[in-house]
Formats: C-alpha cells, structure tokens, sequence
C-alpha cells in the first residue's frame, strides 16, 4: 500500500544529537540545510533556543518562556548545506554537554502572494508540508498566505518584539465547533481555551491557501512582528491528531501511519506540560527519554511510550499523557513510513 511521495523521511525531518565544545563547531549529518532548527541541553536547565533561516542566525527565541526575540553572536551563527554552526554560548554548546536538535527543511522563498497581509520572509516545503513565514501585524482580521497547498492542521506563532505568550492553532477542534477560538501556548501548561475569535480570526481563513490571524498581541498586534510555523498532515510522514487517556499503564495505541521520529504530546485540559520525544536519545523502547517545550529542565529518563512501525504505545498512567477520559492532542513526524512507494517497510524498535 503506497501512499507517500516521501521515501526518506530524513530529507526534511531529522534529528541530530551532538556534544558541546565552548568553542565554534560545525554540526553535520543533518542531511539537508536546516530552515527550522531547536535546540535543547538536555543535561543543564538551559532555556531551549529556536532559530529559523527567515529571522536570520543568531536570533532565537525559547519555546518555554514569552520572552520576545534576543539576538546573540555566540549562539547558531550559521545554515550550513548539512546542518548548522553554532558559537561558544552555553545555551547550544557548553564544553562537554550533551545536546538536542530537531531540525526541519523549508524551501521556496518567493512567489508567494494573495492574502490581506504579505510575509516579510519565508521559506516553506509543499512536498513535507512545513513552512516558516515572519510578518508585521495591522491589528485586524487577515490571512496569510501559505503556499503548502492543504489545510494547516497546526500552527504556532510568537510575537517577536515584545513580551508575549506563544500561540497554538489546531485545526480539527476550532473546525469542529465551526469557530476559531480554540487555542494552546507552547510555553505553558494551560488547558485549551476559547477567546471569540481574537487570535485566528474566522476558522474559514484556514483553507488550502491562507491561515488566519484575528486581532489579539499574541497573533496580530499593529505594526508588531512575529513569526508563523505552519504544518500540513502528509500521509506516512507527518500528523497532528488526538488521542484519549485510559488511564492503565497498558495505554492506548496511537496509530500515524509510519514510525515517529518525534513526538510531541500535550493534553488539551488540566495544567499539564508539553512533552517531547524523539527516536534518538535513546533509541531504543521503553526508554524514550522526555523534554518539555514549556520548561527548562534537563532531560527526564521516565518510561513513556513505546515507538512503533506505525505509531506509538503509552506505557504509563500520567496526567500529562494518559488520564482516563482526558483528550490529548500530539503532532508526529516520521522516521520511516510504514511502507513508502520503494516498498521498503518500518520496522518496530
């Protein structure tokens, strides 16, 4: 059963783990240059730093805090063909400590136009179904332009000027309710809320061609500047979606259709975390180490879930990833589909 254009995963999802020097170093292997790179220490409580090609090398901002954008020589000083370059900061390369980086590739970075406000940069991939986009707000209901050609089923926004929480769109609840007021923040544990509207504007901006922003500072602000992540579901390679907990030990099985390379989970109510899996810090089930995109914490070696061929297992009775009754939504990206058109099939860890 072919049902995917991509056969490497690795292509425009990958994720790299490395050792800091103090000093200048060169992180290779990524395979392709890196448009969307985040970093995390996982064995200090350093601040996770995001970088992306459309701002620019050395300004950052960290998913666990709403602190606007800073700007740091020492920091990723550089988009290499096969990853990225980093300086002597502590935060993405103290000597000696072991790092995390997630990295996604972007790709098209002109020709896009329609939409009531024009991007100042970006930089998206139609074909993985992933786009960066930084625009200045006017403080009114407008779309933006995406260019992926599907439905964005997540997005996430900062405001890059001031002080401001994160902003997290998913698609099927705000459909579901024929609204758009439904929204997360990456960088705190807060339960979904609703806000008539403010932040999305009208959940029918959201379409093959445009996603919305309606008139709140965390999405549009007059004359202030944020920058917009943006994610399709493509088949055997990437999907945002929910589960329910069971509360057992013995929890739900989620299907995706390939095996996760990374897996994000947060629970849609109660004050809960934002956890952060992937198929390299450990490599190997059950031990499937946890970050958390809302916190600084070091790395936590706590037994899960399991990463399948073609989903992944919860092994654990958690608040944060399997209360009976509790809806968590998660967003995955594959290491392998479950079987690509060359054939080749995923196989369990």
């Amino acid at each position: 059963m072919a049902y995917t254009t991509i056969n490497k995963s690795t292509d425009y999802f990958n994720t790299k783990l490395y050792t800091g020097n103090g000093s200048t170093q060169a992180i290779t292997g990524v395979s392709f240059q890196p448009d969307w790179v985040w970093i995390k220490n996982r064995q200090n409580s350093y601040n996770h730093a995001l970088f992306d090609a459309v701002r620019g090398v050395t300004k950052f901002i960290a998913s666990n805090n709403a602190n606007d954008e800073e700007t740091n020589a020492n920091e990723l000083t550089a988009f290499g063909a096969d990853g990225f370059t980093t300086g002597n900061a502590d935060r993405t390369n103290k000597n000696n400590d072991s790092f995390v980086s997630w990295n996604w590739k972007g790709g098209t970075t002109s020709g896009l136009s329609g939409g009531s406000i024009t991007p100042s940069g970006y930089s998206y991939n139609a074909t993985s179904g992933f786009g960066v986009y930084k625009y200045t707000g006017n403080g009114s209901n407008s779309t933006i332009t995406h260019g992926l050609g599907k439905i964005p089923k997540l997005v996430i926004i900062k405001r890059l000027n001031a002080d401001e929480d994160w902003a997290v769109f998913r698609y099927d609840v705000n459909v579901a309710y024929n609204n758009a007021y439904n929204y997360l923040e990456l960088n705190t544990t807060n339960a979904q809320a609703g806000d008539s509207g403010a932040r999305w504007g009208v959940y029918q901006n959201f379409n093959t061609n445009t996603f919305g922003i309606g008139t709140d500072n965390a999405t549009n602000a007059n004359g202030a500047t944020y920058v917009a992540y943006v994610f399709t579901d493509i088949k055997g390679f990437s999907k945002v979606g929910t589960y329910t907990g069971t509360g057992n030990a013995d929890g739900p099985f989620i299907y995706t259709g390939f095996k996760p390379a990374f897996v994000m989970i947060k629970a849609t109510a109660g004050s809960e975390d934002w956890r952060m899996y992937d198929n390299k810090r450990n490599g190997f089930n059950p031990n499937n180490f946890t970050l958390y995109s809302n916190l600084n914490n070091a790395e936590a070696t706590d037994i899960d879930l399991d990463i399948l061929s073609n989903g992944f297992k919860i092994r654990r009775n958690s608040g944060g990833f399997n209360n009976s009754g509790t809806t968590y939504m998660y967003m995955a990206f594959a290491e392998a589909p479950l079987v690509g058109t060359n054939n080749v099939p995923a196989n369990a860890r």
